[in-house]
């Protein structure tokens, strides 16, 4: 039976280091192993049905002990969790310490739960920052023309903004380092693929850029950092607003759709598109301040 020790980080991460005995490995590397035989092909022979004694030979032991890891983390990161009441957000990160034939095993799996959202004088701070901004727009007539359509639009969204900054600076929200890394890891990857599909090498993009790794990373970091936040504290001024979307709501947009592969998709995704909803109502607010 594994054992595991649980520490609490700071910004609501979690940690869990995990021994597993080598007598449990044993037991799941045959399981695993009958798992990855039953898929097995090989000549002479219908798949499935490949003799153990060949496919010990066909099938390689890092291969199935991949397979039992991920079995073993997926089963015992479950019960964790439930047996510690933990609420992630994210998937966890596993690092392999120790695994060595005839020895037990150890792994640290590290995961994040929502942080702690403190609002502060969010409204205060929406009045002074319209405020502001007004003063800046303020039309005399016989002064200067008034302004067009598009000036018009253009000082709205700037005055959202405007409010979405107050919001963000009055909060206090402490976002988990993993969720950042793993948030990085992923656009950075997808930034290497982009580039190679055009010809290019990181180093070319970089320096037609006029900038270094370090400082993309440290960009990328502060983006991932307040979408994150923004979305959090979104969450948290409409539960403090008491923010809701009905059943009405719901059936109104799929009535809305034209396009009735869309009415399904929106059917089978209404919890998704409920908190798309919710959010845009919270926007709304926030702009109605």
């Amino acid at each position: 039976m594994y054992s595991y020790k649980k520490a609490q980080l700071p910004k609501k991460t979690i940690e869990l280091s995990i021994t597993i005995p080598w007598a449990d490995i044993a037991k799941e590397y045959d399981s695993s192993f009958e798992v990855l035989r039953k898929d097995l092909k090989a000549e002479g022979f219908r798949k499935g049905k490949v003799p153990k004694n060949i496919a010990e030979k066909k099938i390689q032991k890092d291969t199935v002990y991949d397979h039992l890891l991920r079995a073993f983390v997926s089963r015992v990161y479950s019960e964790i969790l439930k047996k510690e009441d933990i609420k992630p957000i994210i998937s966890p990160k596993v690092e392999l310490k120790k695994a060595k034939e005839n020895e037990d095993w150890e792994l640290i799996m590290t995961t994040a739960e929502t942080p702690e959202i403190v609002l502060g004088e969010y409204k205060e701070a929406i009045k002074k920052a319209t405020d502001e901004v007004k003063k800046d727009d303020i039309w005399v007539p016989g002064k200067d023309k008034e302004p067009s359509k598009e000036e018009k639009e253009k000082q709205e969204s700037a005055l959202f903004q405007a409010k979405l900054s107050a919001v963000l600076d009055t909060a206090k929200v402490e976002i988990s380092d993993i969720i950042i890394e793993e948030e990085v890891n992923k656009k950075l990857s997808k930034l290497v693929d982009d580039v190679q599909k055009v010809g290019l090498t990181m180093e070319s993009y970089l320096s037609s850029r006029n900038t270094t790794q370090e400082k993309l990373k440290n960009q990328m970091q502060k983006e991932i950092n307040d979408a994150y936040k923004m979305e959090f504290v979104l969450q948290k001024i409409a539960d403090d607003a008491e923010i809701q979307v009905s059943k009405e709501d719901i059936d109104k947009l799929i009535d809305n759709l034209k396009d009735p592969k869309d009415k399904e998709a929106a059917q089978q995704n209404m919890y998704y598109y409920a908190s798309l909803m919710r959010k845009q109502k919270t926007l709304d607010y926030i702009n109605s301040l």
